[in-house]
């Protein structure tokens, strides 16, 4: 599938903050959430992003996964691939996920995963959660993907991801 009308592509990434959200070693990225999510908001293809209180310069880091607040969640919708991954290699986003080993531990399973969903849903953390899960567990599949199995996204092997963060 490569979207449709029907169907759009959502996206699930995890990650644990190395300090708290006000801590200094993370403060460029919290100082920037609010641009790149503005940006992203603004690009061809965008449908949908899990949003937090909307107080400046939290993003939806207020969506943690679990009791630890370091563990942060971004969830969004996109028309299809080709917009997610104009977004997410082909704008200044890049240039914060090359730094993402500054703010974030290295996680030791699979953090990114992406699935279809009928056009108008809006999918919550946890069903998000379960998509994960569901791709640790069993690989990917129609249920939940990863770069690699969507034949036409090629900048993320072109902009040299490492494939245990990409796939």
């Amino acid at each position: 599938m490569t979207g449709t009308q029907d169907y759009h592509l959502a996206e699930l990434n995890v990650g644990r903050l190395v300090a708290p959200t006000d801590d200094p070693r993370v403060a460029d990225f919290m100082d920037n959430l609010d641009r790149i999510n503005g940006l992203g908001k603004r690009m061809p293809g965008f449908v949908w992003m899990m949003e937090g209180s909307g107080e400046p310069g939290t993003g939806n880091t207020e969506n943690s996964i679990g009791n630890d607040p370091q563990f942060v969640a971004n969830l969004t919708v996109w028309q299809d691939v080709a917009a997610l991954e104009k977004f997410v290699w082909g704008t200044v986003h890049k240039q914060f996920y090359d730094r993402r080993r500054e703010w974030f531990d290295i996680l030791g399973e699979q953090h990114f995963v992406m699935w279809w969903v009928p056009a108008g849903h809006r999918p919550t953390l946890d069903e998000a959660l379960a998509r994960l899960e569901h791709l640790r567990r069993n690989g990917p599949d129609e249920t939940a993907f990863g770069w690699a199995q969507m034949d036409q996204a090629t900048m993320w092997r072109d902009k040299r991801c490492v494939p245990v963060a990409a796939e």
